[in-house]
């Protein structure tokens, strides 16, 4: 990739600017469509991987063969687990056209090592991943869609403020919902003023009501 092209995908992903000069050198574009499978469960981890853009997710299969959603990347690194692990313990598969960036894991882990500024960012980085995935237990622990929908948009917007720029069938799978109960739910959080909800520019921006009862 050209240094022109890293500055564009530097400012629209600022996290990618953490990265070492010569690990960004080694990066490949990666195109997978959507249904493709990027790697599979019980293969060694070659690559760091970073969603430029689409979704991919994590995989795993119950015993009747059900899939079970780990985790669902727009944009970011995926699976950072991999780097630490001698095989892959889930599928990776495309829900959309997807474009990742793939970093060669070896130089990825000695860029680790000896950069003192890019292991600092790993570790918050992955830190706050900690904290996203606790509270994403909290909140598929919660037996009502409004109390899911409305603990997302406590801990995963900004002032009881949240910009959605998702699929609502995408965020309710995320919810652990059907599309219908979502629908359903967030029409009853807007008919009970819990809730505001309008569209802008392609997104759905939710605000939490100042004056709603809680529960």
């Amino acid at each position: 990739m050209t240094d022109g092209e890293w500055a564009d995908l530097i400012k629209a992903h600022p996290e990618l600017g953490a990265l070492p000069a010569e690990l960004r050198r080694s990066a490949d574009c990666i195109a997978a469509t959507a249904g493709q499978t990027i790697f599979r469960l019980g293969a060694r981890p070659s690559r760091i991987l970073w969603v430029v853009e689409g979704e991919v997710r994590l995989l795993r299969r119950s015993r009747n063969g059900a899939e079970i959603v780990l985790q669902r990347a727009f944009s970011g690194f995926l699976a950072e687990a991999s780097i630490e692990s001698p095989r892959y313990h889930c599928d990776a598969v495309a829900a959309l056209d997807s474009r990742l960036l793939g970093f060669p894991i070896e130089p990825f882990r000695q860029a680790l090592r000896r950069d003192e500024a890019f292991r600092n960012f790993w570790m918050t980085r992955l830190a706050r991943e900690v904290r996203l995935l606790r509270s994403q237990c909290e909140r598929l622990a919660l037996r009502g869609a409004t109390d899911r929908i409305e603990h997302y948009i406590e801990s995963e917007g900004s002032n009881g403020r949240l910009e959605l720029s998702r699929t609502r069938k995408a965020w309710a799978a995320e919810l652990g919902l059907t599309h219908e109960a979502l629908y359903r739910a967030l029409a009853n959080l807007r008919r009970s003023g819990r809730i505001s909800a309008v569209e802008r520019a392609g997104s759905l921006v939710l605000t939490l009501n100042a004056g709603r009862k809680v529960k």
